[in-house]
């Protein structure tokens, strides 16, 4: 593990190699799995105060599901969540014309409707969070959906954490990443030099 402030980073952040290639598994990770989109509670007041902006771009079933369930659910783990269609497809999500899972909140911030992109948890991915009482431990989540992402990873060269960097950005800062860059640089010269 690789300590930075207050966070955890696993060391597969910066070993792993990672590229979606979204040709390839279609958007599976807006529907495989047990719950939508894990939100931070920051983020449901986004979604409570956007959702008129986000709406037109949603699927009469996502629309349908959110007016059912609400624009973000409770779950099981006691955490917020985005809401699904179905058990299924998360309910912000969108086909495109190849059938493609796309996020209708990323097309609204795409198109200058909303200032904010999509929840980080999204954004983030493969890179999964979790929140100890002192620290954010950063993991990555492996996931046989995204093999497509690893071997497209491995052919361009780019690890997870290069990957995500806007992401980390977003969730951490500039300065922080440029930490972990100086940390990883670091790291691998002392590695070389033994």
């Amino acid at each position: 593990m690789l300590a930075l402030g207050n966070t955890l980073i696993s060391e597969e952040l910066k070993n792993k190699m990672f590229v979606c290639n979204i040709e390839a598994c279609k958007g599976a990770c807006c529907v495989e799995g047990d719950l939508g989109a894990p939100l931070e509670k920051k983020e449901l007041a986004e979604l409570e105060k956007h959702y008129e902006q986000i709406a037109p771009y949603l699927s009469e079933a996502g629309k349908k599901a959110i007016q059912e369930q609400g624009k973000y659910v409770l779950d099981f783990e006691d955490e917020y969540s985005t809401p699904t269609v179905d058990n299924k497809e998360c309910a912000y999500a969108i086909y495109d014309e190849n059938e493609v899972l796309k996020c209708g909140i990323e097309q609204a911030y795409r198109d200058g409707k909303i200032p904010w992109m999509k929840p980080i948890s999204c954004h983030l991915y493969p890179v999964r969070i979790t929140k100890q009482k002192f620290y954010d431990a950063l993991n990555y989540d492996k996931w046989h959906i995204c093999s497509a992402a690893c071997t497209l990873g491995e052919e361009l060269g780019v690890p997870i954490y290069k990957f995500v960097k806007d992401a980390l950005i977003r969730k951490y800062g500039e300065k922080w990443y440029a930490d972990l860059e100086e940390m990883i640089q670091a790291y691998e010269a002392e590695k070389k030099a033994n």
